[in-house]
Formats: structure tokens, sequence, C-alpha cells
């Protein structure tokens, strides 16, 4: 059961995560297909694909909406939301898509780069959008537990 204590590994394109971090993005949008929607409440995980490859901080996700991308966009392409035009052409076409608001986010110290995690986990691959990651997962165990218990966020 999903639930306000639930972790998501999201993947976001170093752009993205750079708005995130700097306070900038307010909401990040996915289409949904077949992953569950996240859970208001519950924390993302992100990891930046692109150069830096790399788990680099999280975020908890506000107020979570889910309709067909005309409706999403329509909440979320305004003013003040770091929401660009490009976003559009990634939602467009989808049955569904949902738009994460974006709240307390946190960058850690350094990354962990995909190399770190992969001397862990060989073969670890990141998710092509998002997962549920938690308990008995061992990327959550290894790697995520032991980083949030010492920003005191586990």
């Amino acid at each position: 059961m999903l639930g306000m204590n639930t972790l998501y590994l999201m993947s976001i394109r170093p752009q993205y995560a750079r708005m995130i971090f700097a306070g900038i993005k307010k909401y990040e949008l996915r289409k949904v297909s077949g992953a569950p929607v996240v859970v208001e409440g519950s924390t993302i995980i992100v990891y930046v694909s692109g150069r830096v490859k790399g788990i680099v901080g999280e975020f908890r996700a506000g107020k979570v909406f889910k309709s067909v991308p005309e409706k999403i966009w329509g909440l979320v392409y305004r003013p003040g939301t770091g929401i660009k035009e490009d976003a559009w052409a990634y939602i467009r076409g989808a049955k569904q898509a949902i738009a994460i608001e974006v709240q307390d986010a946190v960058m850690y110290e350094r990354p962990v780069t995909l190399d770190e995690i992969r001397r862990i986990l060989p073969g670890w691959m990141p998710p092509f959008s998002y997962k549920v990651i938690g308990e008995g997962d061992p990327l959550y165990e290894l790697i995520i537990k032991p980083i949030r218990m010492r920003y005191g966020l586990e």
C-alpha cells in the first residue's frame, strides 16, 4: 500500500534538477504509464541523468494532480511555476499525466554517482521515469537509507 512514507526514485534531466534545487521549478511532470501514481506527501529521490549520472537529493511531493495532459498543462503552465514550453511536448499525447508539486527540496552534499552505485550493486540501472523503492530494495538499504539518516531525513 502506497502512502506518505513511500519513496520514489525519479530520473530527471540535469537542467530540470538544477531548477528544482534552485527553487525555480515548482512542478515535476510525468506521463502515467504503468508506474503507480506518486502519492501526496511521499519523498522523491532524484537521480539526475545526462552527464551527472547520480543521486543528488530529494524533495517532498506536495499536491499531485492526475488528469489528461491538457488539464495538467492548464494547471501548471503559468508564470512562476518554472514550467517551460518544452514540457508540453513531453506530456502531449499521453493518456494520463501527473503534476507533482515540489516541496522541501534538499540537495545532498555530493551526488552518489552511477559508478559508485554500480560498485555496490553491479549492473544497477536507473529507472526510465520513476519507480517505488523502500525496505528490502538493495538501493534503498545500502545507499539511500544511510544518506537520509546522515541528513536526519530517515
